[in-house]
């Protein structure tokens, strides 16, 4: 039954109960923690055998010593496996350190100079399109540059392209868009084929210097054994001439060691060689020791899959109870929405108008600490104060059901003190 039909004297007497079991929560003095997606250490012990892996033997297949300087772009065994994973050529790609936001932040330094001048002069400043709710780290590079960020919706084929391609059409200094294409942090969205299409079409209206940063950092954390198929941006791309537009990211950073990682940054090879350029001065060469590491343990996609399976083990049951226990309180009282996702690391709740906030406070009270409301859009600005993202996926299974039955009676409490004062 929907809480907005109880009457007054119903909402008082369920307000007491929910209030009685936010009470008891406060006396457990619990402290756990669902802020941030991070891999559990029972997904990083899966490549606990990194560690020796390369038995003192350090030499590539053609006798490159990987312990010596050199080799900014990566080891070609590293760049191999980072095309297979990103479906590119091993040309088009480079493998760079245990971050892949390293490598954005470095493309879009890479990309900022010219677009400042463009932005000089035409009086503007440099925009960037960001679907919404999305990444707080995109934002954050775009906000220690002084992009404007203007936010796009999402439907559900993906971010809403009519609106894109309105904006882009009449404003040449929106430079760039941030995409999390495949299982969306934290929407779950899987971009659909017409979608990618449209997108790969984006560079003959936004002009050359237009950026697509297509961050699949999901491309092989999937929840089911149906995976979402992603349409190749790429391949798309250079049918339409515009794959200069095009820059690709992925790492292991949830694959094998979050903090001890490699990545990668893939497009056209006009633009890797000047994105090598500008990298120069910066830096002789990424841990090639570690892209070895990786190449000796992840071997090819085959054995990433099986890799992946092994996450998948570990972390369905963390999302199947997310959905159990947000259906069984709040199935029907139309007091919040939230994704299913097929994959990724997130599941996104919407709260009643102006609760998101109130809902976050509640459940830090008591010891529960939840993403900031508002860290999911630019500026961290929600307009709405509904999003929540919810991150289930580090802390041990009996620690996520006590966080989520603090996290449900918290939404709903809030809800119904909203009702009771409207």
């Amino acid at each position: 039954m929907k809480l907005g039909d109880f009457s007054e004297d119903e909402l008082k007497a369920r307000q007491s109960e929910l209030q009685a079991v936010y009470d008891r929560f406060k006396d457990a003095r619990l402290s756990l923690d669902l802020t941030r997606g991070k891999p559990s250490t029972q997904q990083l012990d899966l490549s606990n055998d990194l560690d020796g892996i390369l038995g003192g033997f350090f030499m590539l297949q053609d006798g490159t010593d990987v312990r010596n300087y050199g080799g900014i772009l990566g080891i070609p065994e590293a760049r191999r496996l980072g095309a297979d994973i990103l479906s590119l050529h091993a040309a088009q790609v480079m493998v760079g350190g245990n971050s892949s936001l390293t490598l954005m932040y470095n493309m879009i330094a890479h990309m900022v100079e010219q677009w400042e001048g463009e932005a000089l002069d035409s009086n503007s400043k440099v925009k960037f399109i960001c679907p919404i709710p999305g990444y707080d780290r995109h934002f954050t590079i775009c906000e220690s540059f002084g992009i404007e960020m203007i936010n796009v919706g999402f439907v559900s084929s993906g971010p809403d392209m009519d609106g894109i391609e309105d904006l882009v059409s009449k404003d040449p200094m929106i430079k760039g868009i941030w995409c999390v294409p495949k299982y969306s942090n934290p929407s779950g969205h899987t971009y659909d084929e017409a979608t990618v299409k449209r997108f790969a079409k984006l560079g003959k209206v936004a002009g050359e210097n237009f950026r697509i940063m297509w961050d699949n950092a999901y491309v092989a954390h999937h929840l089911s054994d149906k995976p979402a198929r992603l349409l190749n941006l790429m391949d798309e791309a250079v049918q339409e001439g515009t794959e200069d537009n095009v820059v690709m990211f992925a790492s292991s950073s949830k694959v094998t060691f979050a903090g001890a990682g490699i990545s990668f940054l893939g497009t056209s090879e006009n633009n890797l060689a000047a994105f090598e350029k500008s990298l120069v001065p910066q830096v002789i060469g990424f841990d090639k020791v570690n892209q070895l590491r990786h190449v000796r343990f992840l071997k090819d996609l085959d054995n990433l899959s099986t890799h992946m399976e092994k996450h998948r083990t570990l972390l369905a049951p963390k999302f199947n109870m997310v959905q159990g226990k947000l259906q069984a309180a709040l199935e029907g009282k139309n007091i919040a929405d939230w994704t299913t996702p097929d994959g990724g690391y997130f599941v996104s709740l919407d709260t009643l108008p102006d609760l998101a906030t109130t809902v976050v406070d509640l459940a830090a009270a008591v010891g529960v600490k939840l993403t900031p409301a508002g860290a999911t859009y630019p500026y961290g600005i929600d307009p709405e104060n509904r999003n929540i993202r919810v991150a289930p996926t580090f802390p041990p299974l009996p620690d996520l059901e006590k966080a989520l039955d603090v996290f449900v009676v918290c939404l709903e409490l809030a809800s119904v003190n909203h009702l009771l004062a409207t």
